[in-house]
C-alpha cells in the first residue's frame, strides 16, 4: 500500500498511453507487413496523434483519447487486409491468419433442433 502513496497519479496514464502506444505500433507492424508506405504512413500518424495530445491534462480527455487509440487498433487489427494489384484489371487478397475464420456453410430453410 505505501508503494501506490509514493507514485503519483499521472504516472498510470503515462503507463496507459506507453503501453497503448506501442501495441498499436506492434499491430501497425503486423497489418502493414511488407507494405513500406503503408508502415510508414501509419508510423506518421501514430506518432502525430500522440505527440498532438502529449501534453493534456484532463483525466477525462485522456481517457478518451485513450478510448479513441483503443478502438483504431482494434479496428486495425480485424478490419484491414492487405490488397495487391496483380494486373489493371485484378487485386488480390492477403488476409491474416487471425482474420481467417471457418466458413459456416448457409442453409436457406433452417433445421429443426431435435429434443431428447
Amino acid at each position: 500500500m505505501y508503494l501506490l502513496a509514493a507514485v503519483p497519479p499521472w504516472a498510470f496514464n503515462l503507463q496507459r498511453v506507453l503501453k497503448l502506444f506501442k501495441l498499436l505500433h506492434r499491430t501497425r507492424q503486423e497489418v502493414f507487413k511488407n507494405d513500406t508506405r503503408a508502415l510508414e504512413a501509419a508510423r506518421q500518424k501514430i506518432n502525430e496523434e500522440f505527440k498532438n495530445n502529449q501534453n493534456e491534462t484532463s483525466e477525462e480527455k485522456i481517457n478518451e483519447l485513450l478510448k479513441i487509440a483503443s478502438d483504431v487498433e482494434v479496428i486495425l487489427r480485424t478490419s484491414v487486409i492487405q490488397a495487391v494489384h496483380t494486373d489493371s484489371d485484378k487485386i488480390l487478397l492477403i488476409p491474416r491468419k487471425d482474420l481467417l475464420q471457418d466458413n459456416t456453410p448457409y442453409l436457406d430453410k433452417p433445421t429443426k433442433k431435435r429434443e431428447s
